[in-house]
């Protein structure tokens, strides 16, 4: 199943009952105009497979990762949405400048957004589901 992830792209999994992630996840398909990123929600079969192929403990990342499928790695909180955001083309890309403050910080403010999104945002009962036009950029 994660074999069905083409070398050239890198999947992006999302929580997909999240109203903050789901918006976050139509911000990067709208600014990706390299084509570079598939989605998949991280309830899906290929989310639960990346998961337990990286031994994820989801209590304590439950909600971005990024899969590179050429470099067979994995990348979560805010390592993983500076690195998307390094490919969405100015100016949202000048945020991977944060990449330089230490992982700790940064996961630090990451996780306080993450506690509080579903307080913040709302959540859906169930995952996105793609329109037809977006049904090629997620893998289920």
């Amino acid at each position: 199943m994660i074999d069905e992830v083409p070398k050239h792209k890198q999947l992006i999994l999302f929580d997909g009952v999240c109203n903050l992630c789901n918006s976050s996840v139509l911000y990067v398909i709208k600014r990706d105009k390299k084509n570079k990123f598939l989605f998949a929600p991280l309830q899906s079969d290929i989310g639960k497979t990346v998961i337990q192929k990286f031994n994820i403990d989801t209590e304590k990342t439950d909600s971005i990762l990024l899969y590179n499928p050429q470099k067979n790695k994995l990348t979560y909180k805010s390592t993983a949405a500076l690195l998307i955001a390094k490919h969405l083309g100015f100016p949202t890309n000048v945020l991977s400048i944060f990449i330089i403050v230490p992982a700790f910080i940064r996961n630090w403010v990451y996780n306080y957004i993450a506690k509080n999104r579903y307080k913040w945002y709302g959540k859906k009962e169930a995952c996105m589901i793609p329109t037809p036009e977006l049904k090629s950029k997620f893998l289920a």
